[in-house]
C-alpha cells in the first residue's frame, strides 16, 4: 500500500509540498546547472510552487507545471506564458515536448475519476485529445521518431513501464517485476528506455532495451535514484538522488535534501553536481538542452 500512496503523493497536483503551502509560504526557482563550468543560473523565481521543467527542441524557451497549468518562459527568463489547455487544469508534472516540437503531451487528473490520463495538444495551446484508455498513467517519454510514448500506470494494483502509439491505441507492458516501475525514457538513439525501479530494495536506475527486453540495472550504490534523463549526445544520464536513511525506495517527496547526479551512460564514475531542496518537481521530465551543455531543474525554499 505504500508504494501506491507514494506514487499518488508524488503524481497528484496537490502534493505535499503543495501542502506545506498551508503552513509557510513555498519559493520556486527555476534554473540551469551548465556542465562544463558547473554553474547554476536562476532563469525565473518565485513565491509559488511550481515543477518539472522541459527544454524546448529548438532550445528557446522552458515549460513547466504550476497549480494544474502549463507555462512557458524563455531560457534567457522574463514573464511566464500560460499555454490554453481547455479542460486540462489539473495538469500534474508528468509533460513533454515533441521532438519535432509541434506537440506537447500532459497527464491531466479528470475531474470524474481522479485519475491522471494522457492527452497531446499542439504545442501553441488548444483542446487536448485523450491517448490512454485506462488509468492511472503518467507520461514521462517520448521516441525519437516521435510516434511512441513511454509512461508509467498503475493496472491491477501494480505500477509499471508501458508504451503506446502517440496518437493512441493499445498499450504495451514492458516490465512486469514486483514493486514500482516509473520514469521511462528513451534514448536519442531510441534503443534503449532508461526508468527507475525498486526491485533491488533500493531504488535505482536501471534500462531495457525499447521493446522491455535485456532490463539491466544500472545504478549499484546507496543512495536511492529517481528519473533519469538521458542527454540528447548520448553521452550522460542525469538523475535525482535521496538518501537512502531519510526516504523509502517507493517514495520521492518534495521538501528534502536531495542531489543531483551526473553518470556516464556507458557507466563509470557518478559526480554529485549539485545539492538542493527539493525532490518531488525537480526534474521529473526530460530537461535537457538540445546541445547536451546544460539542463534545467527546479530548486525549493520554505519561508
Amino acid at each position: 500500500m505504500k508504494t501506491i500512496i507514494s506514487l499518488f503523493s508524488l503524481l497528484f497536483v496537490t502534493s505535499s509540498s503543495t501542502l506545506l503551502q498551508h503552513q509557510s509560504t513555498m519559493e520556486s526557482t527555476l534554473e540551469i546547472f551548465k556542465l562544463d563550468t558547473g554553474q547554476r543560473t536562476t532563469v525565473y523565481k518565485a513565491e509559488a510552487h511550481f515543477e518539472a521543467p522541459n527544454w524546448s527542441p529548438d532550445g528557446k524557451y522552458l515549460l513547466y507545471n504550476s497549480q494544474g497549468k502549463l507555462y512557458t518562459i524563455p531560457v534567457t527568463g522574463g514573464k511566464p506564458k500560460q499555454i490554453n489547455t481547455d479542460f486540462a487544469d489539473h495538469c500534474n508534472n508528468d509533460h513533454g515536448i515533441s521532438p519535432n516540437g509541434k506537440q506537447i503531451v500532459i497527464s491531466h487528473h479528470e475531474a470524474a475519476s481522479g485519475k491522471s490520463m494522457i492527452y497531446s495538444l499542439p504545442i501553441k495551446g488548444g483542446k487536448p485529445k485523450l491517448v490512454t484508455s485506462f488509468g492511472p498513467s503518467y507520461w514521462h517519454g517520448w521516441s525519437p521518431d516521435g510516434n511512441t510514448l513511454a509512461y508509467c500506470a498503475e493496472r491491477n494494483g501494480e505500477y509499471d513501464i508501458y508504451t503506446i502509439p502517440c496518437k493512441g491505441g493499445q498499450e504495451t507492458r514492458l516490465t512486469s517485476e514486483k514493486g514500482l516501475d516509473d520514469g521511462p525514457e528513451y534514448t536519442k538513439d531510441g534503443k534503449y528506455i532508461y526508468f527507475n525501479s525498486v526491485r533491488s530494495g533500493l531504488m535505482k536506475i536501471w534500462r531495457m532495451k525499447a521493446d522491455g527486453s535485456e532490463q539491466e540495472q544500472v545504478t549499484t550504490d546507496e543512495y536511492n535514484d529517481w528519473f533519469a534523463h538521458p542527454s540528447p549526445d548520448g553521452k550522460w544520464i542525469v538523475f535525482v538522488s535521496y538518501n537512502a536513511a531519510d526516504v523509502a525506495p517507493g517514495d520521492h517527496p518534495a521538501n528534502k535534501n536531495v542531489k543531483l547526479r551526473l553518470m556516464p551512460i556507458g557507466g563509470g564514475e557518478i559526480k554529485i553536481l549539485a545539492e538542493l531542496f527539493g525532490g518531488q518537481g525537480t526534474i521529473n521530465v526530460p530537461s535537457w538542452s538540445p546541445d547536451s551543455k546544460s539542463f534545467a531543474f527546479v530548486s525549493y525554499k520554505l519561508k
